[in-house]
């Protein structure tokens, strides 16, 4: 007799990103029908899912739910669940991490300052590594949280000084050029979106603000190009150790080089994220691209201790 789970879709939770979460949890449940959606109001894995039962879908974003360590929690209860195992998730998590992984798979990543909030290196020592534009980020945490856009001296100074002692952080030359993203789907790259912030810059709440940003979706790009940015796009998803669906997002500068800037194993699910942007460029709507998001992990349901 074949096992047919009921499909748990995981949200909330109580990261940064809860909100974010909330409204793509309800999308993906809606798209699935007999789903169950259970908005988390704490980090902790319910007691009653069962993986005789159960087959999780989670829609959490940031923290507990994209660290690795809510997969820990149903790899050790033997819970089947759709995306990334914990360790992949916990290494995308970290952009250090991910960076070397970028560079054994000879995908581009551009060069990188990392140091502690509590010995943080001089606004001096920085420009004079990477230049007058600097990027300055958590080098833990997910979407555009805790994100600088800095140029000059006096601005990095700044920065650095509201930087808090706790946490690992990253600085990064500016890159200048198009932001693009790139859904990937079972290893598989879906189409390319370019992402163009009415602000300039592609921040939080441009990221989440319907209206503030424009997208091209395939966005227009010479073909030797596109396939470049979808090879390397596969070779990050697959040096990760990711598996089932990703979103790697990319710069193109005017010299027509491009950086990936990281793989993101929780990809957003409302309606201005660009997941389903990248997905319709491959003929797959919403509803579809759920479906296709939690197929892999119904066909390890069937199998023993297969997560």
């Amino acid at each position: 007799m074949t096992f047919v789970p009921e499909i748990i879709v995981l949200c909330g939770g109580l990261s940064s990103e809860r909100e974010v979460s909330l409204r793509s949890g309800q999308a993906v449940a809606s798209a699935l029908p007999g789903a169950r959606l259970v908005e988390l109001e704490t980090d902790v894995l319910p007691a009653w899912i069962d993986g005789a039962k159960h087959l999780v879908l989670p829609i959490l974003h940031g923290g507990w739910g994209e660290d690795g360590r809510a997969q820990a929690e149903m790899e050790a209860r033997s819970i089947t669940f759709a995306g990334c195992s914990s360790a992949a998730n916990r290494l995308c998590m970290d952009k250090v991490a991910t960076k070397r992984a970028m560079r054994s798979a000879q995908v581009p990543a551009i060069p990188e300052i990392t140091f502690a909030g509590a010995a943080k290196p001089t606004a001096a020592e920085l420009i004079a590594a990477l230049g007058q534009q600097i990027v300055i980020k958590p080098s833990d945490q997910g979407s555009s949280v805790g994100l600088y856009m800095l140029e000059g001296e006096a601005a990095v100074a700044q920065a650095l000084a509201e930087i808090p002692a706790a946490g690992q952080w990253m600085a990064e030359r500016r890159l200048l050029g198009r932001e693009m993203s790139v859904g990937i789907l079972d290893g598989q790259a879906m189409g390319i979106v370019e992402i163009i912030p009415l602000t300039g810059v592609y921040d939080y709440q441009t990221k989440y603000s319907k209206g503030s940003s424009e997208y091209r979706f395939p966005a227009p790009l010479e073909s030797p190009v596109a396939a470049a940015i979808a090879g390397a796009a596969q070779r990050l998803f697959a040096a990760c150790g990711c598996r089932d669906f990703a979103r790697a997002d990319v710069f193109l500068e005017p010299d027509g080089r491009f950086y990936f800037l990281e793989i993101n194993t929780m990809p957003g699910m409302t309606a201005t994220s660009l997941m389903p942007k990248s997905a319709s460029c491959v003929g797959l709507d919403f509803t579809s691209l759920v479906r296709r998001m939690a197929a892999p992990a119904l066909a390890r349901a069937g199998q023993p201790h297969c997560h």
